[in-house]
């Protein structure tokens, strides 16, 4: 019987992600086949210093010390805890019969596209046990934050435990941050220090964060998870924050976009209500996905426009 590859991406992340370690048939709806198996393994704890084994202030506390949950702790050190690392590996439930298409595939690989799918199926995973734990501090991951990437094949059961007859390693570079010239290095660097300004002057209560700050983030983070009826309905809620809360800071420069929000402030609500279920209907509605994505794109292009002439004032 010829041999069976699976081709799969794998990452690691220096945090337990929340799921217990096992394997998970993902599919697209109950009748239909398997769509992606992910496979969960939690590896030993490593020590954050690099090169640093861990050492006897990294063992596990003793039964007493279990027992006694007041009062301070063994006596501490400067040296950086251990970590736990899980290993996450997406496998392509459908083989290959011959390990010709799996160099193929190794070869004409996008890593990016690649990576962020992967991402996408490990996030619907972690998504998932979020709601199913209850527990609203399991979050999804980024490709940015893997310890490592890699794609290969293996045989069914040794890339089920995480191992592989061959792999490499992807390294994460986004295209967008792969272009050429001085000046698109230059207003790269320009954006990565903004945050580091603003979270200076939120720290420093020189300026004050916005209520639809943090709900367009969230509509971001499901939108691009193609949760379109929770983007929708974040969304709505962001609007309904934005309005008031930019009119309060009298921006002269904002005025046209702030109007343009109130243009589109009834369509956003249209979507909303699309997003919730209707007895009368027979049949469930569902938003517009590209009018959600414009909304909230021009609400992002608002929010960015805001912090690039500076930094509103805590009045």
């Amino acid at each position: 019987m010829p041999q069976q590859l699976f081709i799969f991406i794998q990452l690691e992340f220096p945090w337990a992600l929340g799921p217990p370690d096992g394997r998970y048939l993902l599919r697209g709806r109950v009748d239909g086949g398997a769509e992606h198996v992910v496979v969960l393994n939690t590896l030993g704890a490593r020590h954050a210093a690099i090169g640093r084994a861990p050492d006897a202030a990294a063992r596990r506390p003793s039964f007493l010390e279990r027992r006694r949950p007041r009062g301070p702790g063994r006596e501490a050190t400067a040296d950086p805890a251990a970590v736990l690392t899980t290993r996450v590996t997406v496998i392509d439930p459908v083989p290959l019969s011959a390990e010709q298409q799996a160099r193929a595939w190794l070869e004409e690989l996008d890593r990016e596209h690649e990576s962020r799918a992967a991402v996408a199926v490990v996030n619907r995973v972690l998504h998932l046990h979020r709601i199913a734990a209850a527990d609203p501090y399991t979050h999804e991951v980024s490709p940015a934050q893997a310890l490592v990437i890699r794609a290969g094949w293996g045989e069914g059961e040794q890339v089920a435990d995480g191992r592989w007859l061959h792999a490499r390693e992807l390294p994460w570079t986004p295209r967008r941050r792969r272009a050429a010239g001085t000046r698109r290095v230059i207003a790269d660097r320009s954006a990565a220090l903004r945050p580091l300004e603003r979270l200076a002057a939120l720290l420093g209560a020189r300026s004050a964060s916005l209520l639809c700050e943090e709900l367009a983030l969230r509509a971001r983070l499901d939108l691009d998870h193609g949760r379109v009826r929770h983007a929708a309905l974040e969304l709505d809620r962001a609007y309904s924050a934005a309005i008031p809360e930019l009119r309060a800071e009298a921006r002269q420069d904002l005025t046209l976009r702030i109007a343009e929000l109130e243009q589109l402030r009834p369509g956003v609500a249209a979507q909303a209500d699309a997003a919730l279920p209707d007895e009368a209907a027979s049949s469930a509605a569902q938003p517009d996905e590209e009018i959600v994505r414009h909304a909230l794109e021009r609400l992002e292009a608002v929010m960015r426009a805001r912090t690039a002439a500076g930094f509103s004032l805590k009045r």
